[in-house]
């Protein structure tokens, strides 16, 4: 049964106001769908929000809470947002239609007047506010809740764009799923027969792993991965994970929290078999894409790059240019661009002819119209959990590691 704190139950009676009182109304049944006992204090939110997703429904729903008095339509919990469908400065020149750029600016204007920070980011762990261990999140990008829950060992499930709102006005979400130490303990192992190398390789990797567990309740156990990863590898691996197998939470024995030192109590006990995953396994994921023919468009996003990416695809295409039949979009977050711009990467990458969006994330700006409307078909990319949704968009996707991708931008054909 599920029993309420006296804040709580005075929110949901709305004497907090009408938007805290649809808040905790949503945190209510989603907490008795998922048998949930109480509700949880979290510390942030972050809300997937992109107008392509939002419709004209979802960004009259956020106006009309906007509209409210101050007092009941400033969020409770810092608040921030993950990458937004148009970036403003350039969709003019990527022929998107002024009718999106609207969207964009009505739903940008009414966040903003919720107290909710335009972050416009879904590497916000890189970048703005990394959760500590044990912290209760309100996170909404697969690929955030899976790199905090299991990086920094931080607790949240997947909250979609209106559960992350809810979070966000009430301070609370069900506890259920990863905020319960019980459902954080592996369900499947792997021992990993090779050393990933490359972003592409740590993609490959969660993607043949997801494609196994396929399962939100799942949480993989790697063995044998010998050199600790870095962060953007890691990156590339939880999304990936998350993208085939809907997976919120990974461990690597002797590198995550939860599965080095006095962590990896939580893992005894589990006893299940473990499967091999080799070299034969990660080619053949390579392998089901087609490997050669033009290229129209080479696309690093999913997730947004970090600045040590920037500046790495920045020294592959150091005085080269882009081939002027294959576009080169490289998307990062807004803080990350002021970094890049101040230490001269956004100038050498648009001086070779790559287009370096701010805010967006590829997948999420009206993919399949902004294909259309620039002649895009086939699709090069290092990031496995970009290949994976954009075939759902009219694409042909191929995945290949970055320096690959450099050199078919500008070249133009595999």
């Amino acid at each position: 049964m599920l029993k309420l704190t006296e804040y709580e139950d005075q929110m949901l009676a709305g004497l907090h106001g009408e938007i805290r009182q649809w808040a905790m109304q949503q945190q209510v049944q989603v907490a008795k769908f998922f048998d949930a006992t109480s509700l949880v204090e979290v510390t942030q939110a972050h809300i997937m929000c992109d107008t392509e997703s939002l419709g004209e429904a979802g960004i009259r729903h956020l106006e009309k809470f906007s509209a409210l008095a101050k007092a009941e339509r400033i969020v409770s919990i810092p608040t921030i947002t993950d990458p937004r469908g148009i970036d403003l400065n350039l969709y003019k020149a990527l022929r998107q239609p002024e009718e999106f750029a609207e969207r964009e600016r009505r739903a940008t204007h009414a966040l903003r007047k919720m107290g909710v920070m335009m972050t416009d980011t879904c590497i916000n762990y890189q970048s703005i506010s990394p959760p500590v261990f044990g912290e209760h999140t309100a996170f909404g990008d697969t690929g955030v809740v899976i790199y905090s829950n299991s990086v920094f060992g931080a607790r949240s499930n997947f909250e979609g764009g209106p559960a992350a709102l809810a979070a966000a006005f009430t301070g609370r979400v069900p506890r259920y799923g990863c905020h319960i130490d019980e459902h954080r303990k592996s369900t499947h192992r792997f021992r990993v027969d090779f050393q990933p190398a490359t972003f592409s390789d740590w993609g490959a990797l969660g993607a043949v792993i997801g494609k196994i567990v396929s399962s939100y309740w799942a949480v993989p156990y790697l063995q044998g991965i010998s050199r600790t990863p870095t962060s953007d590898q890691l990156k590339h691996f939880g999304a990936a994970l998350a993208s085939y197998g809907s997976v919120p939470l990974f461990h690597i024995e002797g590198i995550t929290p939860e599965a080095s030192g006095a962590g990896a109590e939580m893992q005894e006990g589990y006893s299940d078999a473990i499967q091999n995953i080799g070299d034969s396994d990660i080619r053949a994921f390579y392998e089901s894409f087609e490997c050669s023919g033009d290229v129209d468009v080479v696309v690093f996003a999913a997730p947004q790059l970090s600045l040590f990416e920037m500046q790495h695809i920045a020294n592959l295409i150091d005085g080269r240019k882009v081939n002027e039949s294959t576009a080169l979009l490289i998307a990062t977050s807004p803080e990350i661009k002021s970094a890049c711009d101040r230490f001269g990467i956004t100038q050498r990458l648009q001086s070779a002819g790559a287009t370096v969006l701010t805010g967006v994330c590829f997948y999420q700006m009206y993919a399949r119209e902004l294909g259309e409307a620039n002649g895009w078909k086939r699709l090069l990319s290092n990031s496995a959990k970009l290949v994976n949704i954009i075939a759902g968009y009219g694409y042909e996707p191929i995945l290949a590691p970055t320096e690959r991708c450099v050199e078919v931008a500008i070249q133009g054909r595999l």
